[in-house]
């Protein structure tokens, strides 16, 4: 997938609001591959609605949005599989771990699906990000943060044109923060992929292409 179009989408629910200023909602936007964009948000506004719409789990919106020019709302499931596992990842906000899974056993379940990466290059994200010592440990007793690049090395597990993260670093430090941005930039630079990157306050610093507002 070379780009993702919105065409004057909004949420269902934001109908109707005429007070509503935005980059996003209501204008004509162009996501490239290999660019990045950084969607700055207060709560409320729907970013992480958007996500969800790009990954085809949502579609409660006005307008259109196109992959490649083409309508996702005329895309069967097949065709949404098939791009999950080879175009479209997505860090949930809420993560989507499970809590009794330890953390290398969370991250190789997406992994046996997609064979992407070998063992070692797993256990090789996890040292870069401060967890190899939480690699046998239930996710359930690590901290959010901890999840957090848990979740994010899950993502990774996969072929990919866009990578959307949802708030990805709301409770890392700066340190950890920077260790994300530098392993994700090295990600993207390998696949030529763009990066969509929520954030209602502290963000992942990479070198953004575009600053939006929600």
């Amino acid at each position: 997938m070379e780009q993702i179009d919105l065409l004057h989408t909004l949420p269902a629910a934001f109908n109707g609001q005429t007070q509503i200023v935005s980059d996003v909602w209501h204008r004509e936007l162009v996501f490239r591959k290999g660019e990045a964009y950084l969607l700055e948000a207060a709560s409320g506004t729907g970013k992480s609605s958007l996500c969800s719409y790009l990954y085809g789990y949502r579609n409660d919106y006005e307008g259109i949005i196109c992959f490649d020019g083409r309508n996702i709302r005329k895309l069967g499931m097949r065709e949404w599989t098939a791009l999950r596992n080879t175009s479209l990842s997505l860090l949930f906000q809420e993560l989507r771990l499970f809590p009794e899974l330890s953390a290398q056993e969370n991250v190789e379940l997406k992994n046996r699906l997609t064979g992407y990466k070998t063992r070692r290059q797993i256990e090789a994200c996890f040292e870069r990000l401060g967890i190899a010592d939480k690699l046998h440990v239930a996710v359930g007793r690590i901290s959010f943060g901890q999840q957090q690049r848990v979740a994010f090395i899950r993502a990774l597990c996969q072929p990919f044109d866009f990578i959307i993260l949802d708030e990805p670093v709301s409770h890392l430090d700066e340190r950890h923060a920077g260790a994300m941005a530098a392993l994700l930039q090295e990600e993207l630079a390998e696949r030529g992929a763009g990066v969509i990157v929520t954030s209602i306050g502290r963000h992942l610093p990479l070198d953004y292409t575009k600053i939006l507002y929600l």
